[in-house]
């Protein structure tokens, strides 16, 4: 199986299945001489961690990460950095029901039309367990991109339900479990969310990430333009649908003087200042300075109780019932993700840049 990393100067790989023995990853392309040990990573990995509230999967794990390679004396080695996680709370006979059906709205049928195989214990690979390795890369992307560079992600919408701008504030997304900026739409969201857990189904949400910091030029022009870069890595995430940037599908009903982020002479001797951002922080393909505002839509989990109608694997009508522990709305946990896999991109540019630009 091909497929299983991201990058070209900073890359990433992942390996392992939602029940196997452990997850893992191998970074390579760091360069040498950072600042790096598991205390840096581990953070990031408790944001995302499972079991930490009614509103996620109540699958407990640790997700304890352990550096194997790449790192001595607590400084980067230029070396492949090898990650690990291994899983302890594994409930494989919760999956026994459906060895011979394919869930409707997973991956278990393609997989075993592709492949011949399939690990039917929460999905094995399609999991979304595999996310946690790519918050464990995320956080080493953050090493290279340093302090300078700040990757903040917030959930903007669950269901049909949105968030009022004008009582949206980043230091309100920490005090809620729905990463939201609105304490209003946060307590409409617990009754909501409540509602829909118990009556044993699931909803989408959107998810916004903003990275602020970021220096004039990162990207390459026509195919591995910026946003073409982030939006195929949020497309890989997980259960998303849909990616916008900047003013996204918006930008269709606007009229070009009205999209156009008009620019005025900066503080700075030939620099510039733009008076809106319908652009998302990217301008054919480069990255402005501006801040680089990402919105991904993701979809309800199809793990649920609701009986669903489906095949098994002798082609016979079924009904199918998902049992197990999953997530009421995964749009949750997939923002530590999608911040995640913002900062690898941007650390490969970072890179990339440096090589090209120095």
């Amino acid at each position: 199986m091909s497929g299983n990393g991201y990058g070209h100067t900073f890359r990433f790989t992942t390996f392992g299945e939602s029940h196997g023995p452990a997850i893992g990853c191998v970074v390579d392309g760091v360069p040498p001489r950072l600042p790096l040990s598991e205390s840096d990573i581990q953070p990031w990995l408790d944001r995302r961690r499972p079991g930490q509230n009614r509103f996620t999967t109540q699958r407990q794990e640790a997700d304890a990460i352990r550096i194997l390679s790449g790192v001595f004396e607590g400084l980067t080695t230029g070396t492949p950095i090898g990650l690990l996680i291994e899983n302890t709370d594994q409930r494989s006979k919760d999956y026994g029901d459906i060895r011979g059906t394919f869930r409707p709205g997973h991956a278990d049928w393609v997989y075993q039309q592709k492949y011949g195989i399939r690990d039917y214990r929460g999905g094995g690979r399609s999991s979304a367990r595999e996310t946690a390795m790519r918050v464990a890369a995320g956080a080493v992307a953050r090493a290279i991109l340093g302090p300078g560079i700040a990757i903040r992600g917030r959930m903007v919408q669950m269901g049909p339900h949105k968030v009022a701008k004008r009582r949206s504030r980043w230091e309100h997304v920490g005090d809620n479990p729905f990463w939201c900026p609105d304490p209003q739409a946060a307590t409409q969201w617990e009754a909501y969310l409540d509602g829909v857990r118990k009556a044993g189904s699931s909803i989408g949400g959107v998810v916004e990430v903003v990275a602020s910091g970021v220096p004039v030029g990162l990207g390459c022009p026509v195919y591995d333009k910026l946003d073409a870069e982030i939006a195929k890595a949020m497309m890989s995430i997980n259960a998303v649908k849909g990616v916008e940037i900047g003013a996204g599908f918006a930008a269709a009903a606007l009229r070009g003087e009205d999209n156009a982020d008009a620019m005025v002479p900066g503080r700075k001797k030939g620099g510039v200042r733009f008076l809106s951002n319908h652009a998302g922080g990217i301008l054919g393909g480069l990255s402005t300075g501006q801040d680089i505002v990402v919105r991904l839509a993701v979809k309800p989990t199809s793990s649920i109780l609701i009986p669903g109608r489906s095949v098994n694997a002798a082609g016979e009508a079924v009904e199918v019932v998902t049992k197990g522990r999953h997530d009421p709305c995964v749009a949750i946990r997939a923002v530590p993700v999608a911040e995640a896999m913002l900062a690898c991109v941007l650390a490969d540019a970072l890179l990339r840049h440096r090589a090209q630009i120095g």
